[in-house]
C-alpha cells in the first residue's frame, strides 16, 4: 500500500470535525479517505465516488440532515449492488436500543468513539476482506464454493464464515474458536498409498469431522490436506477439549486399506478470541494454522492451543483413552505413561480391594510405581 492511489478508500461521515480528524489520523497511513459532515453529503459521495470501499459513520448524527440510521437504510435499499453490499462501520455509544435498530438495518459492525488505532485497522481490514470474498463468491457462485473431493466449503468460503463469526462476536462480545487440523505425515501416507487412496482417506477424515461438529459450526478446507472448523460462541476451554477428543478418536480409529489397519494420528491448532486478543478473522485462522504446524513439527498427535507450546513429549492420555488405545492394539502408546496412569488408578484399586477382598498387592504396586517414577 505504498501508493496512496492504490489504497482502499474510506468514507468518514460525522458532524464533529474533531471526530473526523481523529479517525483520519488513525487510518491515513493505510487507507485513503474522504470526509463528509452529514448523511446527505455521505450519500452523494457514495453515489459519485466509485472508489469508496467502506463507510465509517456516526450513529448519533442529528436531523434535519440525514442521520446515521437514514444513511444506512438508504445504502442497504439502494438499487446499486455496489452500495447495498458496502461495509458500514458505525460509531456508537452504549445505547443498545439504537444499536439493535442499526443491526436490523444492516450495520456491518460497531466501534466506540475512543477506539485505538490497532483495533480500528483490524476491524476495517476484516470487513474489507469479507466484502471482497463475498463479492468474488457472488460473481462466481459455482467456482471455489465446494471442494471437488469432499463437497465441503473451500478456503475462500471458510474465510467468509470466519469473518462473519468474528464480526458477530465483536458486536456481541462473544467468543469465537477456530481449529485447523490435519493428518500427521500425510505426504508419506500419500506416497505409500497412492494419490487415489490418499484422497479417499482424506474424504473419510472430512466425513468423520463433519459428524462431530455442531450445526452452528462451519467446516471446510484450509490448505492442502488440512481442514478448519469455525465455531462461533465456543469458549476456549471447550474448544481445546473438543480438539483433544478428535485427536484421541483418530488414535484408536479402525481405518484399514486392503485389509491392513492404518496407524493414523492427527494434530490440531486452536485459536480463540478473546483469549488470543485478535480482531481479524484472517489472523485468527493463520494463528490456528501456525499452531497446527508447530504440533506436527513436534512429532504429531498433539493439540497446540492458546498459551500452550508444542512439547516434544506426548501428553498423558486420559485413563479412558488409554484403555481405548490398549483395546485397539496400541499398548506402546500407553507404556510411557504407566506411572502417571498407575497413580491415577490406585484409589480405584484400593476401593476394589476394600470392598471385594481380592488380595491385590497394593503395597507392591505402589513400590513398583515409585521405583519406575524415580
Amino acid at each position: 500500500m505504498d501508493d496512496p492511489q492504490q489504497r482502499p478508500r474510506i468514507l468518514i461521515v460525522d458532524q464533529s470535525r474533531i471526530v473526523r480528524a481523529t479517525l483520519i489520523k488513525l487510518i491515513r497511513e493505510h487507507y485513503s479517505f474522504r470526509e463528509e459532515i452529514n448523511g446527505e453529503g455521505g450519500w452523494q459521495a457514495l453515489v459519485i465516488d466509485h472508489s469508496i470501499q467502506l463507510v465509517i459513520c456516526s450513529l448519533s448524527m442529528s436531523l434535519p440532515a440525514l442521520d446515521g440510521d437514514g444513511l444506512l437504510a438508504r445504502v442497504r435499499s439502494s438499487r446499486l449492488a455496489r452500495l447495498r453490499q458496502m461495509p458500514v462501520l458505525l460509531i456508537a455509544g452504549d445505547n443498545e436500543e439504537a444499536k439493535e435498530r442499526a443491526r436490523a438495518l444492516g450495520a456491518s459492525d460497531f466501534i466506540a468513539s475512543g477506539i485505538g488505532a490497532s483495533e480500528l485497522l483490524a476491524r476495517i481490514d476484516s470487513l474489507l476482506r469479507l466484502a471482497k470474498a463475498q463479492n468474488e463468491l457472488r460473481e462466481n457462485p459455482e467456482r471455489d464454493s465446494q471442494h471437488p473431493d469432499t463437497g465441503l466449503p473451500t478456503r475462500q468460503r471458510v474465510e467468509v464464515q470466519a469473518a462473519q463469526a468474528m464480526s458477530h462476536a465483536l458486536r456481541h462480545d462473544s467468543p469465537v474458536s477456530i481449529l485447523v487440523m490435519g493428518f500427521d505425515r500425510f505426504d508419506a501416507l500419500r506416497e505409500d498409498l497412492g494419490i487415489d487412496l490418499a484422497r479417499e482417506l482424506h474424504k473419510r477424515f472430512a466425513s468423520i469431522i463433519a459428524n462431530k461438529v455442531r450445526k452452528e459450526d462451519s467446516l471446510g478446507h484450509y490448505s492442502g490436506d488440512s481442514l478448519a472448523v469455525v465455531s462461533p460462541g465456543t469458549p476456549y476451554p471447550a474448544c481445546e477439549a473438543f480438539a483433544n477428543r478428535l485427536r484421541e478418536a483418530f488414535a484408536v480409529a479402525n481405518i484399514a486399506v486392503h485389509g491392513q489397519r492404518l496407524n493414523l494420528s492427527v494434530s490440531v491448532g486452536v485459536a480463540n478470541i478473546p483469549v488470543d486478543q485478535l480482531s481479524s478473522a484472517a489472523s485468527l485462522l493463520e494463528l490456528a494454522a501456525e499452531r497446527l504446524q508447530a504440533a506436527q513439527h513436534a512429532g504429531g498427535n498433539r493439540v497446540v492451543a492458546c498459551g500452550s507450546k508444542a512439547s516434544t513429549e506426548l501428553p498423558t492420555p486420559r485413563l479412558s483413552h488409554a484403555i481405548d488405545l490398549i483395546k485397539a492394539g496400541h499398548e506402546s502408546a500407553v507404556i510411557p505413561h504407566l506411572v502417571k496412569l498407575g497413580k491415577e488408578i490406585l484409589p480405584f484399586l484400593e476401593l476394589l480391594e476394600r470392598e471385594l477382598k481380592l488380595g491385590l498387592p497394593l503395597a507392591e504396586i505402589q513400590k513398583r510405581t515409585l521405583d519406575r517414577e524415580h
